[in-house]
């Protein structure tokens, strides 16, 4: 009986595996090693051995080159037309009259200051007529005193360099006609005293008319005349800029 158990036990402990030398497994496994992730990202990049660029210099930026202020100098001329009649015969000092410019007045680089069509006020200084034959010009001075574009007047300081005008007789007037009289009056009183009677008297005055109407031609007035579209040109007597 005892070796019945004995044997038994024997057995239960080789069925279990329970000796002290593990049997091989000779049953083929079928062990798949894991597939690897082809969609996965690869961190394949090559390091990165380099050493990395010294960083550039910065330069300091150049400053901007001062704008020059757009003006005109001094003795800067320009030139137009003459929009008013002027004449000796009503205008007087103190009287304003325009003149429209030709063209632009640029500055010494090229830049626009006053446009073309600018009206520049210019004010009669002195304007009188010429009173005799020996008086070529009567008496006309003048000076502009602002210039006038883009809605807003600008003063100006400048002469009127050069300007078109005319002299023309206005006839024989009341104060020429009187002269005319009293040239009459002054014969007749010579001749009554040269000759001593009324027919002298007649003669002296008829010389004296004549020589009344000589004076007359030789004193009457003689208007200065500018017309529309004469020639006025500017110079400038001091830096201007708008």
């Amino acid at each position: 009986m005892n070796r019945t158990l004995s044997l038994l036990a024997l057995t239960t402990l080789a069925a279990c595996g329970g000796g002290g030398d593990a049997k091989t497994d000779s049953l083929p496994r079928d062990i798949a090693m894991p597939v690897a992730d082809s969609t996965a990202a690869m961190n394949d990049r090559a390091a990165n051995n380099t050493t990395p660029a010294a960083p550039k210099p910065i330069r300091p930026t150049p400053p901007r080159p001062t704008a020059i202020p757009s003006r005109l100098d001094d003795g800067t001329m320009f030139a137009g037309a003459s929009v008013d009649s002027i004449t000796s015969r009503r205008n007087k000092a103190g009287d304003n009259m325009r003149v429209r410019l030709a063209e632009a007045v640029l500055d010494p680089q090229g830049r626009t200051v006053i446009p073309a069509g600018a009206i520049v006020i210019v004010r009669i200084d002195e304007l009188a007529p010429a009173e005799n034959d020996g008086d070529l010009a009567g008496k006309l001075r003048l000076h502009p005193t602002a210039v006038e574009f883009d809605g807003m007047s600008h003063p100006i300081t400048g002469v009127i360099d050069s300007v078109k005008f005319t002299i023309h007789g206005r006839g024989v007037t009341a104060g020429d006609a009187a002269k005319v009289g009293a040239g009459a009056a002054i014969g007749a009183g010579a001749g009554a005293l040269i000759g001593g009677n009324t027919k002298s008297a007649v003669i002296g005055g008829v010389v004296g008319g004549a020589a009344g109407a000589a004076v007359a031609s030789k004193t009457n007035d003689r208007d200065v005349i500018i017309r529309p579209g004469n020639y006025v040109r500017i110079r400038l007597t001091a830096p201007f800029s708008k």
